[in-house]
This record gives C-alpha cells, structure tokens and sequence, in this order.
C-alpha cells in the first residue's frame, strides 16, 4: 500500500509534468534597436514584434510571435515567445515594431516597420543570440 506522502508526491509529479510544453525550440535572444546612425529611436521605448518564417508543425502547432520590450537606449532583451524570456524559435523572423508616436507628432519610423505584412526588416536567430537592427529615419 502506498503511504500518504508518496500518493501527494506522485501526485504532485503528475501535474508538473501536464504543463504545456512548447513543441518548438528556442534560443535566447537580445539585442538593439537603433537607427541607420546608431541613436536611440524612441526616449521612452517600445514594443519590437518577431515573426517566425517557419510552417506550422500541423493545422493546431503554429509558431508564435515573439515579442520585447525595448528600453529607451534602444536595447532589449527577455524575448518571449512561448514562455517569458524563452528567446525565439532558431529561423528566420521578420520584424516589426509597436511604435505610437505623441499625439500630433512625426511618426518615428516609416509606417512599413509597424506591420508584419509591410515591414522589410529580417533577421536570422540562428546566426547569432544578439540582433542588431538598423531603421532609417522616416523622411
């Protein structure tokens, strides 16, 4: 017969084993986001989206957008996908970013750097762990 504190513990195990597990992989990821001349874009920061380019793994299994929050030096790090800070699934992303400017002002980036269907901006996570990314000034 099993002991009380074996069936809880057996128990416990069960349940910590029913978590949701991400079928994908994932790498840490950091890194800036600047201008082409390296200055800060926004003085109060912002959020920077990555779009996996992988397919899904079957009709219900389709990767998630990550996602950063971006400081006003432009740096970010603690990438989510799936998890907080789990980093980004090793493949291609494009990149697009949550940037509102004030009320009546300049945009701060062209309006194609704010959608994922518009953006040209793409990086390669399975290079390197830190992204360095370069956006020209709207004109």
């Amino acid at each position: 017969m099993i002991s009380r504190d074996a069936w809880w513990a057996l128990a416990l195990t069960a349940l910590i084993g029913c978590g949701s597990a991400s079928p994908f992989d994932y790498q840490p990821a950091s890194g800036k986001v600047t201008y082409d001349d390296g200055t800060p874009i926004s003085p109060s920061g912002f959020t920077i989206y990555f779009s996996p380019q992988v397919a899904a793994i079957n009709a219900e299994t389709h990767p998630r957008v990550a996602k950063a929050m971006v400081d006003a030096s432009g740096n970010f790090t603690e990438t989510t996908s799936h998890k907080f800070g789990d980093g980004l699934i090793p493949a291609k992303h494009k990149v697009f970013l949550d940037l509102k400017p004030a009320k009546g002002a300049k945009p701060l980036v062209a309006a194609a750097y704010t959608d994922v269907e518009t953006t040209p901006l793409e990086v390669d996570s399975t290079a390197t762990d830190f992204l360095e990314i370069k956006i020209p000034r709207p004109q």
